[in-house]
């Protein structure tokens, strides 16, 4: 697990083949979803479209805040919570577009923010019960 996150930071829901065919250093992160090392949104989706996929950037922005200061734990948290959030929608990347310190009467306090990613191979956007049944596919091809 990557002790630090940082505004661009990109994680991916897991897939068989996901790290070889777009040639990602991956790093677990959370339950099924990896952090993708070295590359930052821009650099994923030029990487993503020289493979012939496409890399969506979903306009609703999630926040979710925090007391204290960000350290490693309480950013997992934090992004456990985001991702419960829109575990619903069923899109497979994630990537953390703010990081806001600030204090109120003296206690500091994270607001973290992150918009829904998804990589798929289409010009046009699954439909929400298209990217479950792939998701699915995708979870029974690790068996």
């Amino acid at each position: 697990m990557s002790s630090t996150f940082q505004v661009g930071t990109i994680l991916m829901k897991e897939w068989p083949g996901m790290a070889q065919l777009f040639q990602l250093e991956t790093e677990p992160c959370l339950e099924n979803w990896s952090l993708i090392k070295t590359l930052d949104g821009s650099s994923l989706d030029g990487k993503v479209r020289e493979a012939g996929w496409n890399f969506f950037f979903m306009a609703a922005e999630v926040k979710v805040m925090f007391f204290g200061v960000p350290r490693t734990t309480k950013m997992q948290n934090a992004l456990q919570r985001i991702l419960a959030k829109v575990k619903r929608q069923h899109f497979n990347g994630l990537e953390i577009t703010g990081i806001a310190v600030s204090h109120f009467l003296g206690v500091p306090y994270v607001t973290l923010s992150a918009h829904s990613r998804h990589m798929q191979q289409g010009c046009y956007l699954d439909t929400s019960k298209e990217r479950q049944a792939s998701q699915g596919s995708m979870e029974s091809d690790k068996s």
